[in-house]
């Protein structure tokens, strides 16, 4: 790219920081939109893969994210009798692989601190639309803003730009699954380097992801996360929390005194999830990065490092070609495999552990276990969960 282009970033989740951070120090002058007044991190603890943790070792960040994570090496997943259903240890996809739990709190402080334009981003501005020229952007008091050479839409899986945008769309559903979640202390917490699940059926799954560090409390720390239908999440009380006691308490007594301390619905988060795929994720000078782009179940949790992965491969597209056209047209090249095949596991796997489907589960129990045990078929399951699997057939 020949000289220093006009670029907004809408919204400053993992996506718009990464680009944020990317873009700015490629020279390119940056207007950042962050419709929060006091912008901050937003959902669960989550699963931080190698090919994330690459992209913020090429930004010089990783000392700071393994100081405030936790390494977790072995991914463990059982029905309620106790049967195997997915056991996976990074070491066999290669030598010192890891995953790496981490709060979104903490990523967020990283890459703030990180970015040293911080302090002069539009917070408090919520981007409704492009203007009718396609180079600048309307506010939701109706005010404009630009122009720019391109428009980085990073809004997030509930995107206002995707939604004032119809002609990219392909796919935009609500998964009829979502979840209850918190953080909770890991002092007495055995697993500390693994990933733990419980699942009964495919109507319940509980799940504990040791995460490190808080941006905003000492000691170390789980995320725990308890699935349920979508209804029954938005609808959440103190008859749901007491349910979720028992259900967990049967289930896995082990995790139960984790939750000693939970004693209000009001002390956990809920999370929805949309299944989102675009014609393409470009338009005319706007790019759709992130969840903006392919919001998706978290089943995979691969959402932090697909935005990761974007930011970065927008970048570097950037930096070789003379125009945005070209640059926009070779990043869609970039990502369009490997989010195709991260989209579809995710499509396929998700009635697998969360569904009304319970026949489902006796196929997943009695099958992913030895399929695990094949060679070919487990070196494709650890591709898939490392991040690093890139295409279908190859």
């Amino acid at each position: 790219m020949q000289g220093s282009l006009r670029i907004a970033i809408v919204g400053y989740g993992v996506a718009g920081q990464a680009a944020a951070l990317l873009l700015s120090a490629q020279g390119h002058q940056l207007s950042v939109f962050e419709q929060a007044a006091a912008p901050g991190p937003a959902g669960a603890g989550f699963l931080l893969q190698p090919t994330g943790l690459r992209v913020l070792a090429s930004l010089g960040l990783a000392e700071q994210v393994l100081a405030r994570g936790q390494r977790i090496e072995r991914l463990h997943g059982c029905n309620g009798r106790g049967r195997d259903v997915m056991d996976m240890r990074y070491a066999e996809h290669a030598p010192d692989c890891f995953g790496l739990g981490l709060t979104r709190g903490s990523l967020f402080t990283v890459l703030r601190d990180a970015y040293a334009y911080a302090s002069r981003i539009h917070a408090g501005v919520c981007i409704e639309a492009v203007a009718e020229s396609g180079d600048r952007l309307r506010d939701s008091a109706g005010l404009l803003h630009g122009p720019f050479d391109l428009i980085i839409a990073a809004d997030g899986a509930h995107s206002r730009l995707r939604q004032s945008t119809p002609d990219v769309v392909k796919r935009q559903s609500m998964y009829p699954w979502g979840a209850v979640w918190c953080l909770l202390p890991a002092d007495t917490w055995p697993h500390v380097t693994e990933l733990r699940q419980r699942y009964a059926g495919t109507r319940e799954m509980i799940g504990l992801l040791p995460v490190g560090r808080r941006a905003d409390r000492d000691g170390q720390w789980l995320t725990f996360f308890f699935s349920l239908p979508g209804d029954q999440v938005d609808t959440f009380d103190h008859p749901a929390l007491q349910r979720m006691r028992e259900r967990v308490a049967t289930l896995w007594p082990e995790a139960l005194p984790l939750l000693a301390d939970i004693q209000s619905p009001q002390q956990l988060h809920r999370a929805r999830y949309r299944d989102v795929v675009l014609r393409t994720p470009t338009q005319g000078r706007v790019v759709f990065v992130g969840d903006a782009a392919h919001a998706m179940s978290p089943q995979l949790g691969q959402g932090v490092n697909m935005a990761l992965l974007d930011a970065e491969a927008l970048a570097y597209a950037l930096s070789l070609h003379r125009g945005v056209d070209e640059a926009l047209h070779d990043y869609h090249r970039q990502r369009r495999h490997h989010l195709g095949v991260y989209q579809g596991m995710s499509r396929w796997l998700t009635p697998l552990f969360q569904s009304q489907h319970d026949g489902l589960a006796g196929l997943r129990d009695l099958g992913f276990g030895p399929l695990a045990r094949l060679p070919l078929a487990r070196g494709q399951m650890l591709k898939i969960l490392t991040g690093t699997k890139k295409a279908w057939w190859r």
